[in-house]
C-alpha cells in the first residue's frame, strides 16, 4: 500500500505597515489564541497564487482593496507548534478604502501599534515574523 503523502496547511498574514506601525487584530470568540493579537491572515482556498489569496483576505476581514503589485512577501515560515503548516507572510504599505473590522464576530480590536512598542499578548509566532521582517530575515522555522 503506497505511503499517504504529507500535505500542510497554507497560510497568507498580511503585515499592513504605515508610518511605521503595524496593523494588529486581537482575536476573539474563535477557539484559538482568543485575546491574543494576530495580524489579517488566512489560508489558501486552492487554485489561487499566494498573492491572490492576500488580496481577497484583505477585503474579507479588513475592508480594503489590494493589487497584487501591493503585496510584498517578506517571510515564509515552517510552522512545527501545533498542526504543522507553512506560512507567508507580506507587506502591504498601500490599499484602498478605509481599513475596518468586518468580522466583530471574530476580533474585537482593529488598530495600528507602533513596531517598537507591540503588545505584550501577541500569538508567539506572529511576534517572531514581525521580528523576523524587521531584522529582514526572510525563512524560520518555528516549534
Amino acid at each position: 500500500m503506497p505511503k499517504k503523502r504529507f500535505a500542510a496547511p497554507v497560510t497568507i498574514h498580511l503585515f499592513f505597515v504605515q508610518d511605521n506601525k503595524i496593523l494588529l487584530l486581537r482575536r476573539y470568540n474563535t477557539g484559538y489564541e482568543d485575546g491574543n493579537y494576530s495580524v489579517v491572515a488566512g489560508h489558501l482556498d486552492g487554485g489561487e497564487t499566494v498573492k491572490q489569496a492576500a488580496v481577497r483576505e484583505a477585503k474579507e476581514e479588513a475592508g480594503v482593496q489590494l493589487k497584487e503589485d501591493d503585496v510584498e512577501i517578506v517571510g515564509v515560515m515552517h510552522r512545527k507548534a501545533g498542526d504543522e503548516r507553512v506560512d507567508f507572510f507580506a507587506v502591504v504599505k498601500n490599499w484602498e478604502g478605509e481599513i475596518q473590522n468586518l468580522e466583530p464576530h471574530k476580533c474585537d480590536d482593529l488598530r495600528f501599534f507602533p513596531l517598537n512598542e507591540l503588545p505584550t499578548n501577541i500569538i508567539p509566532y506572529i511576534l517572531r515574523a514581525i521580528d523576523n521582517y524587521k531584522e529582514g530575515r526572510w525563512f524560520d522555522s518555528y516549534g
